[in-house]
């Protein structure tokens, strides 16, 4: 296994350099070059609604004109096709086992966004080395040129490649609910990043809450004690209402944002969205994906 392994990431390597779909990119990249936005989605723990929270922000981002593209990150438990009621034929797995480039496993998804879905029960998959990680990103250099917005949804938690996305994306998201256990595990995950790796700004997503006002209370308690007890400071990104229509939604394995565009909830994504969307490009970084391989690099070897 470790055999194939080494195999695939050597693959990988070769794959970057080939030929094979160069035209590709030419063909959904008429626009003047700007720096891709990489936002990483981290949750203290699991059941907070994270991955729905990627996959309504990447529609949402999508539909404002942006070409979108939503890793799921969740090496071993993925579900963002699940989310997305994709029938997918490969994932991350045939691309680390060297059989498959990431632009072959990447699928169309709806509401106009690409999906590089992951492997579910797939237990090596939850335990890749820093190198294969590594390996899986490096992979993105083949899709140079061909998207504004990288959304990544990461694992529930702390583990090693959490920790490794966070670090090399531009905007960390995190998301809460009002849970006594969300906001413990997410100020330990705000706690991991900032005193280990130096990490000090961060947004906060209140998601699945009983109205805006509530979120904003969530916000206001959890910053506080995160400025008070860490080196950080912790922005409010925006509320999401749990309705009707997106629980609804989450079952029918459709987006709010598309099933029920008219509903609070996918109203809520939509706001943020747009303030995302006019977040300034971070000065400093040149090329499409050179900036989120380079800084995964840098947090590998670290």
């Amino acid at each position: 296994m470790h055999n194939d392994q080494a195999a695939g990431l050597r693959a990988m390597q070769s794959h970057n350099t080939s030929p094979v779909n160069e035209t590709e990119p030419k063909k959904t990249s008429g626009r003047p070059s700007k720096p891709v936005r990489v936002l990483a989605v981290a949750s203290g723990k699991g059941g907070v609604g994270k991955t729905n929270v990627s996959v309504n922000l990447a529609v949402s981002l999508g539909q404002l004109g942006n070409r979108v593209l939503l890793m799921d990150a969740d090496m071993g438990l993925a579900n963002v096709d699940i989310m997305l009621g994709l029938q997918t034929k490969y994932n991350l797995a045939d691309v680390l086992d060297g059989e498959k480039t990431l632009r072959e496993v990447m699928v169309d998804a709806p509401g106009g966004i690409k999906v590089i879905p992951a492997a579910s029960g797939v237990r090596r998959m939850a335990q890749l080395t820093p190198a294969e990680n590594a390996g899986i990103i490096n992979a993105f250099s083949e899709i140079d040129g061909f998207l504004d917005v990288l959304v990544i949804d990461t694992a529930a938690g702390i583990a090693d490649s959490v920790v490794s996305f966070c670090r090399a994306s531009q905007e960390v998201i995190v998301v809460v609910n009002d849970e006594p256990a969300s906001m413990t595990d997410a100020y330990a995950l705000i706690k991991v990043l900032s005193r280990e790796y130096n990490l000090t700004k961060f947004k906060l997503l209140a998601n699945m809450v009983r109205s805006e006002k509530h979120g904003l209370m969530l916000y206001d308690k959890f910053s506080k004690v995160c400025e008070q007890f860490l080196d950080v400071y912790i922005d409010y990104l925006g509320t999401i209402p749990f309705d009707h229509d997106l629980r609804e939604a989450v079952q029918r394995q459709t987006p709010v944002t598309i099933a029920k565009p008219d509903s609070e909830s996918a109203k809520a994504f939509k706001k943020i969205a747009v303030e995302i969307n006019n977040w300034p490009i971070p000065t400093g970084v040149t090329g499409y994906l050179q900036f989120f391989v380079e800084r995964l690099f840098q947090t590998q070897n670290s």
